[in-house]
């Protein structure tokens, strides 16, 4: 058991997260203990590790403005997507003016340490249409070291879909719906880390210093993957070499064994 190796256990973490827009609060919520750790034993060390703060039915709109996970104040009225497209008003307003903080509590130590970015270091328009956005947050934090990597990825990921001529407001205007909101640990290679190694990152970022800078956050961000960029393009060279000698090697043996036979 994780407990008795490492002296905590999953159910020690609180995960206490706010998605703010323009200084307005948008969603809360208090999550107790990593979901789904206590299920099947050995399931949750193995298997990738993944905290859901917030998941709904991308086509249940109505839902979503129930649960009041929605932004339909203070947004750029969007009329259509291919001029939104050109122009980037609302993509703008979203990139500048959403916040997301995930805290996360250790129980037993007293420790407690915001994960996120607070403001985005990157997003994109996602799949499957224009109207859908993914923003990510996070911070690069140092690997325990009972790990063999140096330092890992924490991934705070917000998918949201945009509405436009909304007939769910009262008004003609553009709502946001937020439609995911997640918490993952990433290797250098881009893997994510399985839920015994995710503690144990855990652990290591809740007794590490953190910057509140975010200058200095996107820095660390923007190095680490330049960093990865380069590993996962010296692993392509290196397989490229490997099947090239691989390839070599099959036509000598072909030839020779030709040579050999006649």
């Amino acid at each position: 058991m994780i407990e008795e190796l490492y002296g905590t256990s999953p159910d020690d973490f609180i995960s206490i997260v706010d998605v703010v827009f323009r200084g307005k609060p948008v969603v809360t919520r208090v999550l107790h203990g990593i979901p789904g750790a206590s299920d099947f034993h050995g399931w949750f060390s193995n298997c990738p590790f993944r905290i859901d703060a917030l998941t709904y039915n991308d086509e249940d709109d109505e839902q979503a403005f129930a649960s009041g996970t929605v932004i339909s104040e203070d947004l750029p009225l969007v009329v259509s997507i291919e001029k939104e497209r050109k122009e980037g008003r609302f993509w703008k307003a979203l990139r500048d003016d959403i916040r997301v903080s995930w805290i996360v509590v250790n129980k037993r130590t007293k420790q407690m340490a915001n994960l996120s970015s607070w403001r985005p270091l990157c997003g994109q328009r996602h799949w499957p249409s224009d109207k859908h956005f993914l923003v990510r947050f996070g911070s690069i934090l140092p690997a325990h070291p009972l790990l063999s990597r140096k330092v890992v990825q924490c991934n705070v990921v917000l998918k949201c879909k945009l509405l436009t001529n909304c007939s769910l407001t009262e008004a003609r205007k553009s709502a946001l719906v937020i439609t995911e909101l997640s918490l993952q640990l990433e290797d250098m290679a881009g893997a994510h880390l399985n839920g015994r190694h995710s503690v144990l990152a855990l652990m290591e970022a809740l007794s590490c210093r953190k910057s509140m800078n975010h200058n200095e956050v996107l820095k660390s961000y923007r190095q680490y993957i330049r960093v990865q960029s380069e590993l996962k393009e010296e692993k392509l060279k290196s397989e490229g070499w490997i099947d090239t000698i691989c390839i070599i090697w099959g036509i000598i043996s072909f030839v020779s064994f030709f040579c050999y036979m006649f």
